[in-house]
């Protein structure tokens, strides 16, 4: 792989990361602790949805952005040629 190239792949490889944990720190951190007041006013489940997010809405938005993560690295190592063939 060419500098240029290789720069470019890791440019984006960086970005969608860092989406991502933003993302999971969005919902983490402000779901389950900054707007947890707000939040605990709609029920989930029989819980209110600010404790669910503390408790497990965390967890499975991380489950769900490794398989995020994987699909799009999965694209973007094809589109660079470094996938394994």
């Amino acid at each position: 792989m060419e500098k240029k190239t290789a720069k470019e792949y890791w440019r984006r490889n960086l970005k969608l990361l860092g989406v991502l944990l933003c993302i999971w720190f969005i919902v983490s951190y402000g779901c389950g602790i900054l707007f947890a007041d707000s939040l605990n006013t709609i029920k989930f489940g029989g819980f209110p949805l600010g404790f669910w997010f503390a408790q497990q809405g965390a967890i499975y938005v991380f489950v769900v952005l490794i398989f995020v993560y994987v699909w799009k690295m999965n694209k973007l190592d094809k589109e660079f040629d470094v996938d394994e063939k």
